[in-house]
């Protein structure tokens, strides 16, 4: 650090000496403070961390894509390789199902006492609301009736 007042002979001003020693002191305390950030192993293994699971949420992520993109191509594969008949008879039986259930409900509905009814409705919304394993647990179903079918012939 050279002064301008030094570099011709003069000594320096008082205010140039505070401008020096303040100059100085903001150097020491960006150096403590870096040495400081250096020594914190809790904020530095804190730092770690954070960026450890910021790379599974990430990897987590791709996970998911990759498998949901992978569940989708085995079910085109089963849905291609199922022969027409089984696929028609899997859908008769579901129209045979739909047909069932709506007769079973009309009846049930005559004979139930409003209290019941009421429950019964609540748990229809629920029911809606998780249609997707529902779905999955009667397409199973189906299946599994039209391959047990199948074996007994």
């Amino acid at each position: 650090m050279t002064d301008p007042s030094q570099a011709n002979g003069s000594t320096p001003t008082p205010e140039e000496l505070r401008e020096q020693v303040e100059g100085t002191r903001e150097q020491l305390g960006q150096t403590v403070e870096a040495l400081a950030a250096k020594a914190d192993i809790k904020a530095q293994a804190q730092d770690k961390a954070a960026a450890v699971k910021q790379q599974v949420t990430d990897k987590t992520a791709q996970a998911k894509v990759q498998v949901r993109e992978k569940a989708a191509q085995v079910g085109q594969l089963a849905k291609d390789k199922t022969p027409e008949p089984v696929r028609q008879k899997a859908a008769q039986a579901k129209a045979q199902l739909t047909d069932t259930a709506a007769t079973l409900a009309a009846k049930i509905q005559d004979k139930t006492p409003e209290p019941a009814r009421e429950k019964a409705l609540h748990t229809a919304q629920a029911t809606q609301n998780n249609r997707k394993p529902l779905l999955a647990a009667a397409a199973a179903l189906v299946v599994f009736l039209v391959v047990r079918r199948k074996r007994r012939r």
